[in-house]
């Protein structure tokens, strides 16, 4: 007969990793399966010439929660990186977020007071409440930033025009009036020195894991292994989509080995133009200030999401969030099976929200 776990951890993403360290601390027996051949879920690094490439994309750890910042970098240590992106459009480059570096460049101006009286004349020409993301994009920064810097990077990541997305998906659109190229307002940022998987198997420590197994192939089974089971997979594949399925965007990712030390001299540029098909590339030694001889980078891009493909973004729109909430109600009714992480929740989470989001389950259950 199966040993019996306290619980069956379905997915050996950063959600269950966490659960699976408080378990353990707690004196809890935990089994964790994974279908991909790896752990560590979508932060999961490969090394490539020395480098260590973030497979599923960028991923940098920022938070303005220290109880998280102090919970991770207790287990491994952080660099120091701060995430600048850089956005080409038609063989310039702009600053991002929004800053007055972008607005020199873009303007030839040099004083926050210039920059504010262009947007401010630019957002005069929508009037009214905003009707769909264009509209909405415009009244928050103006016609120049928004054909430039929003409008194609916008319409390749949902894969359809401005016009036919709604408002609500750019509710703000950061704009500052400083010399500052920091992304991320968090006050806390970086990324584990030795990339993500030393973090992740700081967590999992010693924790049994069995790779290559879908929960799904056998639920009642699995079920029977553990008192309880955490399942951090899509909450619509686990009831077999019987309401009919979420709608995801995906990703595609294109990576190269380039015999070159350095190919773009940053982290992460964007490709706002829409006749560019991928949304950016990623050069992976920037993260952790790599000096290798060579260098590799990864092209992203964005495709409709189709079953058997991974699904990344959440579309978040009102008829999933309707469909996503009767899936809900039929996830509260399952006696011991608790469902979280972003697949879980249909919610796309920052990192330091998943760790805070498993640090609730923890409190209710360990």
């Amino acid at each position: 007969m199966s040993q019996k776990y306290d619980y069956l951890l379905v997915g050996a993403g950063l959600f269950n990793a966490v659960f699976a360290y408080k378990a353990r601390k707690a004196g809890k027996t935990c089994l964790v399966i994974e279908k991909r051949n790896h752990r560590g879920g979508n932060i999961y690094c490969e090394t490539v010439e020395d480098i260590h490439v973030h497979k599923y994309g960028a991923h940098i750890f920022h938070t303005s929660n220290k109880e998280v910042w102090d919970f991770v970098n207790g287990l491994v240590e952080f660099n120091r990186f701060t995430n600048s992106p850089i956005a080409y459009y038609q063989g310039s480059v702009y600053n991002l977020p929004f800053n007055m570096n972008t607005f020199a460049k873009m303007w030839d101006i040099t004083k926050p007071e210039e920059a504010l009286a262009i947007i401010n004349e630019q957002r005069a020409v929508i009037q009214g409440e905003p009707k769909n993301l264009e509209e909405q994009a415009i009244s928050l920064v103006g016609t120049d930033i928004y054909t430039k810097l929003i409008k194609g990077y916008t319409e390749k990541q949902w894969g359809r025009d401005c016009t036919e997305l709604p408002a609500f998906i750019i509710k703000r659109l950061p704009v500052r009036l400083t010399y500052d190229n920091n992304y991320f307002n968090d006050r806390y940022q970086g990324i584990p020195i030795g990339g993500y998987n030393v973090l992740i198997d700081a967590l999992f420590g010693d924790t049994e894991i069995r790779l290559h197994t879908d929960f799904l192939s056998d639920p009642e089974g699995f079920q029977a292994m553990a008192d309880k089971v955490i399942y951090t997979g899509p909450v619509d594949e686990y009831f077999q989509y019987q309401l009919g399925k979420l709608e995801y965007r995906s990703l595609r990712f294109e990576t190269e080995v380039l015999d070159q030390p350095d190919f773009q001299g940053n982290a992460v540029v964007n490709y706002t133009e829409r006749e560019v098909p991928y949304t950016r590339i990623i050069e992976h030694k920037h993260f952790e200030f790599g000096t290798q001889p060579k260098t590799v980078i990864t092209k992203e891009y964005p495709e409709t999401w189709v079953e058997g493909m991974e699904p990344y973004y959440p579309v978040n729109n009102e008829q999933n969030q309707k469909l996503y909430q009767q899936y809900r109600a039929l996830a509260d009714r399952e006696p011991k099976v608790i469902f979280g992480g972003r697949l879980g929740e249909y919610k796309y989470y920052d990192m330091d929200k998943v760790v805070e989001s498993a640090f609730r389950l923890c409190e209710q259950e360990l």
